[in-house]
């Protein structure tokens, strides 16, 4: 037990924590008002009242925000194992747009456990916005819940129809939470709140096995013997037919002609159990019609009747729902004046008193601040409240010492010696031990520090949102909010565990691919995929990938060749030319293309060796200094993010010139890799500058700089438009003379009247952004001089595999934790909605864009939304402004002092704005699915959930394609770190930004894939053909002389992917469409089986097909002997396994002569088995006769001998 919880427990030995307990008494019903206690000091007292009562508590907050502070608070006072969080929906009543699926896991979560465990003391988080929506009741749940145990009987299929008519949704492969998938005799599930979905195995109607399983690799990981599903939704969804009769009592004809055309098929669907998109609206309807609305179940019935409710400022509380409220009422007439629902609608949400009712006769009590006499009346909002009025400020704040830890640690020891007890919560501590020992010693305890700071000073590793002082306990609680002057943000650790990187990108080529997708065979070039077919050839039955080339030219690929086609990923948006089969196009194609990766291998390689033979400045270790700063930092760093940092400190410590490229998705943590590197850069005595390429960049640079090394003689200047002649005139000359340590600015910086005192560091944000002349003036900078360069592009794992030795370059790819997906809704266009997802984004303190991509009325636009929603501050900004005009546009924007940014897409990129989490795209189906893309990534940038609107005109007809276009970004909800997004993401913004806009065209020609080997292939030849003649580097870059071949490397196909043996083997191989089912999965397995290279890595994917499909048939374990022969036949390096009519011949690679001694001793009196210089021959009769697969064994036996 730590010093935290130990204060905790005796905090509910003393006042207020024994006035409260001593207040309520017996009385189950007690209503009680306590004032004063601060805010500060709320939570608390809640986690002291948890210690003293042993019942569990639901401490009711005023919104999700305050409640997750509220649970990391209690977390740590009371463990995390005593804490729960019941967060509120984030869906809107009467609207159609449904809750985010974690959140209806996390309160299902909090239900299932206070159903298995409804006596123990548990505190329960919740905002009061949770306990207006009905949930399940308890009846419901326990109705809905399954307790499963190996060896019990449950008929298969009924088990699955009860499971997808509670709501679980049916799918290929299950990797999402309410996700179920059958095949055959297996069932995967993932019941919300579990760690890993389950894989139940049956036999017949006995379940034979469970276990839990990766949805990542989808392999098994653990065996249990019993498990609990649960209902992945929080209505009774079996009650359809109820719901039906309920819906179809309403008074529907008041209702537009197309919106009741749409409530019939959503009639239509439910009746028939399929998915209805729009079910949210209808949820109010699956209640227990036995049930009055006033009695609807919410978290309070499963509190048991002795539990305690605590509330935070109930009058605020009551405040939130009755405004809640009346914003409800305005969208439900909204709604019923536009004809878009009936006026008999049954109310979905619940009122503050039905709260009140719901609390029953449990004991209610509310924390309150302000300061008032027992004998006062006061609004608490809690009716007939008794008020216990305490003797002042119990709980006080805690001085801010911002972010000076010596000051901090000296304030710490003066309170010590002053005989206050102190408890330091911070992940610092290490740090801070350090610093506190360092005075100590100077305080002459020289002897005795460790002791008398352990005796003296608890320091706990941790994170509280604010400090407080316990007068009654003489104790001083302080965090990070007071010693580094901000608070630090804690994320809870994520469900899903990190993805494997290089495994998900080898596996991601052929996943999702749908016919009409362009693919790349390596040998015969671009081809539409037409799906999968299977053919009879010569008797035998396979699966082949159907490619259409130009010309309607077809090429059937075997599928254990799936390893040798890829997904085509081009340069940009252009459809691509697509392969006339038969000629030497694709020959000529790869040819220019490999001559161009040569040309940039040849440059970058030469650079790279000159750059290191030529001198700079190595800057010292960090200091201790650099350790506070870094302490500072608000976030938890991601892996990737302390890769870079170090990367970037250790050619900073080298003794030549940096020049490294941080390459990571906005927010993903490169300013924090650039901010550390300009600490350490000043403390050495050099200066800084950091170019960006716009001025709204450089301000929130200045900004962010300023902010976190205030506490630090770091001198940081802007240098823009935004400083007067003047100012920048001083700025300038105080840089030359040195007194400017870091300056921030635009291409500003690249004047020529820009001189430095002693430059040591360069850093600049999104350099192809930046013209040839400012480039020109970089180079000029670069001199000898340290270079950190910023991306947003993605760099996907082959191309950084590629550049590996020859460009310093450290990828962020890693999504910070915490960071949500956006949430994105498809709707045809609703005034009503368009206000209500400004007003709460406005309620919680954020801000939004509003893009309408048409100058010529775009201030009508602007103009209706003043009146729509009179309560915001709106400004316009477009391509047409003048320069000046815009910018002052976007700093406003920026700045906090503009609610709405209506816009064109010149948002698309350059605008970071963390508190702006909502985005209206107006007109959603004008735009291409890059700049969909593109605009929904300028929100979401925080661990606050985002939100993306995108309407499409309601009096048109939505095309197929539209739709799809739609319909792919609403699914592409993978964060910026996933493969499949990044590779988009080079799609949009183009290879050329980061390979330079010549080599575009190559990578348009082959594929992004295919040209990122070649690349590979090229710096493979270029290291070696240096390291023959190491002054090749001193000589200029000559594009002519890359295409001369080095003598060392002859480059050929199989450099690129693994030779092709042609194998030709009498066996029905294939994976049936009973087998699997899902033709995107089968490819996915198709191609994995393919590169496989080892017969291990075949056991292996047989091993990984028994467990999430059950046994192999029999074509399967034909393909899985195909490819082991194939595996063997490639390690062996024979040409060739051929079938005749009379024997198997095995075809001896040339350089073959110990393996043909190998054979001809093993195999020269065997039968059936004939040796010659190049060839091994089986007769196939002499092998049949004896066993039916015996030349299979045999066949096998040989290859491993060869292969030796």
């Amino acid at each position: 037990m730590d010093a935290l919880a130990r204060l905790s427990q005796r905090l509910a030995t003393v006042s207020p924590t024994t006035d409260i307990v001593a207040a309520v008494g017996t009385d189950p019903g007690q209503r009680l008002h306590v004032a004063p206690i601060a805010a500060n000091a709320r939570a608390v007292v809640t986690a002291a009242l948890a210690n003293a009562i042993a019942v569990p508590i639901v401490y009711v907050v005023a919104t999700n925000e305050h409640a997750i502070d509220a649970h990391d608070d209690l977390c740590a006072w009371l463990g995390a194992t005593r804490v729960m969080l019941f967060p509120a929906l984030d869906a809107l009543p009467y609207e159609a747009t449904s809750a985010s699926p974690d959140l209806t896991t996390r309160r299902l979560t909090v239900l299932q456990r206070l159903l298995r465990d409804h006596q123990v003391p548990l505190v329960i988080v919740t905002p009061v916005g949770a306990l207006t929506q009905p949930t399940l009741s308890r009846a419901d749940l326990v109705t809905a819940t399954s307790t499963l145990d190996c060896g019990a009987i449950c008929p298969l299929p009924a088990l699955v129809q009860r499971w997808v008519e509670m709501g679980y949704r049916p799918a290929a492969t299950v990797a999402e939470p309410g996700e179920i998938s059958r095949r055959g005799g297996i069932v995967d599930i993932f019941p919300p709140g579990d760690e890993l979905p389950l894989r139940i195995e049956f036999w017949g109607d006995e379940i034979d096995s469970m276990r839990r399983y990766d949805p990542v690799t989808q392999q098994s990981e653990t065996r249990v013997t019993r498990a609990v599903v649960g209902p992945p939704v929080e209505y009774a969804r079996w009650r359809s037919d109820q719901a039906l009769r309920l819906i179809q009592a309403l008074d529907v004809d008041s209702m537009r002609t197309n919106v009741r055309a749409e409530w019939h098929t959503a009639m239509n669907k439910l009746a028939e159990g399929l998915h209805v998109e729009s079910i949210v609206l209808f949820q109010t309807f699956f209640r227990d019609i036995t049930t009055s609305s006033s009695d609807s179940a919410t978290l309070l019935e499963y509190i048991p009747e002795n539990g305690w409710i605590v509330c935070d400022d109930a009058a605020y509380l009551q405040n939130q729902v009755v405004h809640a409220e009346i914003q409800a009422m305005k969208r439900r007439d909204a709604k019923i004046q536009a004809r878009e629902l009936p006026h008999d609608y049954r109310q979905p949400i619940l009122g503050w008193d039905d709260i009140l009712r719901a609390v029953r006769q449990r004991p209610l009590i509310t924390l309150d601040g302000n300061v008032v006499a027992a004998e006062e009346v006061v609004v608490s909002g809690i009716p007939a409240a008794r008020t216990l009025s305490l003797p002042g400020t119990l709980l006080g704040k805690v001085p801010s010492f911002g972010g000076q830890l010596r000051q901090a640690a000296e304030a710490m020891i003066a309170r010590v010696d002053a005989g206050d007890s102190i408890i330091v919560v911070s992940p610092h501590a290490a740090r801070l031990t350090e610093v506190l020992n360092e005075l100590a010693i100077h305080h002459g305890r020289a002897s005795a520090t460790q002791q008398y700071i352990s005796e003296r000073i608890s320091l706990v590793h941790g994170s509280l949102s604010v400090g407080v002082y316990g007068d009654m306990l003489r104790t001083l609680v302080v965090t990070d909010a007071e010693i580094f002057g901000w608070r630090p943000r804690r994320i809870a650790a994520e469900r899903r565990r990190r993805r494997d990187r290089g495994a998900e990108e080898r596996a991601a080529f052929l996943r999702g691919l749908r016919p009409g997708d362009h693919v790349v065979h390596i040998e015969h070039g671009i081809a539409a995929f037409d799906g999968l077919v299977q053919r009879t050839v010569g008797g035998i039955e396979r699966d082949y990938l159907s490619l259409r080339y130009a010309g309607q030219d077809r090429l059937y690929v075997p599928v254990d060749q799936a390893d040798r086609v890829s997904r085509y990923i081009g340069a940009g948006d252009a459809a691509p030319t697509l392969t006339r089969l038969g000629t030497r196009d694709w020959e000529r194609a790869k040819r220019k293309a490999r001559a161009a990766a040569r040309d940039l291998a040849d440059e970058l390689m030469k650079l790279y060796a000159r750059r290191q033979a030529s001198a700079g400045y190595a800057f010292s270790a960090d200091t201790p200094w650099q350790y506070e700063l870094e302490a500072t930092f608000p976030w938890t760093e991601t892996p990737d993010q302390l890769q870079a940092i170090s990367d970037v400190k250790c050619d900073m410590e080298r003794a030549q010139p940096m020049d490294r490229l941080v390459c990571g998705d906005v927010g993903f943590g490169k300013t924090e890799v650039a901010l550390r590197a300009a600490f350490k850069a000043v403390q050495d005595g050099k200066q800084v500058a950091v170019l960006v390429p716009t001025t709204v960049l450089a301000q929130q640079h200045f900004e962010t700089f300023s902010r976190r090394m205030q506490s630090y003689p770091v001198v940081i200047e802007l240098l823009s438009r935004l400083r007067t002649p003047q100012q920048q005139k001083e700025t300038i000359s105080r840089l030359l003379s040195g007194a400017v340590d870091i300056i921030i600015g635009t291409h500003r910086i690249l004047s020529k009247d820009i001189v430095f005192r002693d430059l040591g560091l360069l850093i600049t944000d999104e350099e192809q952004r930046f013209g040839v002349r400012h480039k020109e003036r970089l180079k000029e900078l670069r001199t000898n001089v340290d270079a950190l360069t910023l991306t947003a592009t993605p760099i996907p794992r082959t191309l950084h595999m590629a550049l590996a030795g020859i460009r310093d370059l450290s990828v962020i790819d890693t999504p910070p934790p915490g960071r949500l997906p956006v949430r994105t809704y498809i709707q045809p266009y609703d005034q009503q909605l368009i206000r209500e997802s400004i007003m709460r984004e406005l309620d919680r303190g954020g801000q939004v864009f509003f893009v309408h991509n048409h100058v010529y009325d775009i201030y009508e636009v602007a103009a209706s939304l003043r009146t729509l929603v009179p309560e915001c501050e709106i400004v316009v900004g477009h391509g047409q402004l003048h320069e000046h005009q815009l910018e002052r546009v976007m700093l406003t924007f920026y700045e906090g002092r503009a609610d709405v940014l209506v816009s064109t897409t010149i948002i698309e990129s350059g605008l970071d704005v963390p508190n702006a989490n909502t985005i209206i795209i107006d007109d959603a189906t004008s735009y291409g699915l890059a700049q969909l893309y593109q605009l929904r990534g300028r929100v979401g940038r925080s661990p606050r959930q985002a939100y993306a609107y995108l309407f499409y005109r309601s009096d048109e007809l939505l095309t197929s394609e539209a739709h799809e276009r739609l319909q792919a970004i609403q699914e592409a909800t993978e964060l910026g770190a996933g493969f499949r997004i990044a590779m988009r993401d080079l799609e949009i913004r183009g290879a050329g930004s980061l390979l330079g806009a010549e080599q575009s065209g190559h990578i348009a020609a082959v594929g992004f894939d295919l040209y990122s080997r070649l690349l590979e292939q090229a710096v493979t030849a270029m290291k070696l053909q240096l390291a023959e003649s190491p002054d090749a580097a001193s000589e200029p870059h000559d594009p002519a002389t890359t295409h001369r071949q080095p003598a060392s490397v002859v480059p050929h196909e199989q450099v690129l992917v693994s030779p092709l043996v042609t194998i030709d083997l009498p066996l029905n191989a294939y994976i049936p469409a009973e087998y699997i089912t899902d033709e995107p999965v089968r490819l996915s397995i198709y191609q994995s089986l393919a590169q496989a290279e080892t017969p291990d890595d075949v056991r292996r994917m047989r091993a990984e097909l028994i467990d999430r499909f059950g046994a192999l048939p029999e074509p399967v374990e034909a393909l899985i002997i195909w490819l082991t022969i194939k595996a063997l036949a490639s390690l062996a390096r024979v040409e060739s396994i051929v079938t005749g009519d009379a024997e198997f011949i095995i075809k001896l690679p040339e350089s073959g002569d110990a393996a043909r001694e190998r054979l001809r001793r093993r195999y020269l009196r065997e039968p059936g088995i004939k040796l010659g210089p190049r060839s091994v021959r089986l007769d196939r009769r002499a092998f049949e006769a004896a066993a039916a697969n015996r030349w299979i064994a045999t066949m096998m036996e040989i290859l491993e001998l060869i292969a030796r």
